[in-house]
């Protein structure tokens, strides 16, 4: 069975929220966060905000409502804070680093091989699996991250 929890803010707090959603300084979602917690504040008199009124109100979903409250009151008065932000997401390491993109870069503005009239991606990443710089790589990325740093192999 649920526990019902109710958001209940310091006035410090809210004064914190309340600036935040006037000078709109932040991100959207930042400030979404914040105009959610300061409707679902219990220490307001008279009001008593539901969280599916709330979410209508916000055009958010009840989800979000509900998740941005939950972090609010179980994370504490840090968690106030963090139930603004944004959870890191998982996700895989991308394999092109500064360091392999700086490579990566060097190589095309270098002499293309013996027999080449410049370079291609397809060479740039054969190069690069060749001097064991990455294990593989598509073709693609290479492209992607020359056309990122706005160069251009072979010239």
């Amino acid at each position: 069975m649920s526990q019902k929890l109710f958001v209940r803010l310091s006035e410090e707090d809210r004064a914190r929220l309340d600036k935040m959603t006037r000078t709109g300084s932040g991100k959207a979602r930042e400030i979404t966060r914040a105009r959610i917690l300061l409707l679902a504040d219990r220490n307001q008199e008279g009001r008593k905000t539901t969280q599916a009124q709330i979410a209508q109100a916000l055009s958010v979903s009840p989800m979000t409502v509900s998740r941005t409250c939950r972090r609010c009151v179980l994370e504490g008065l840090e968690g106030k804070e963090n139930a603004l932000k944004e959870k890191p997401r998982p996700g895989r390491e991308p394999k092109i680093t500064g360091q392999v993109e700086a490579q990566l870069v060097t190589l095309a503005c270098s002499q293309p091989p013996e027999g080449k009239a410049r370079w291609t991606v397809r060479l740039l990443r054969d190069e690069l699996v060749r001097l064991e710089v990455l294990e593989s790589l598509s073709h693609v990325a290479v492209y992607n991250t020359l056309k990122k740093t706005r160069r251009s192999p072979g010239r």
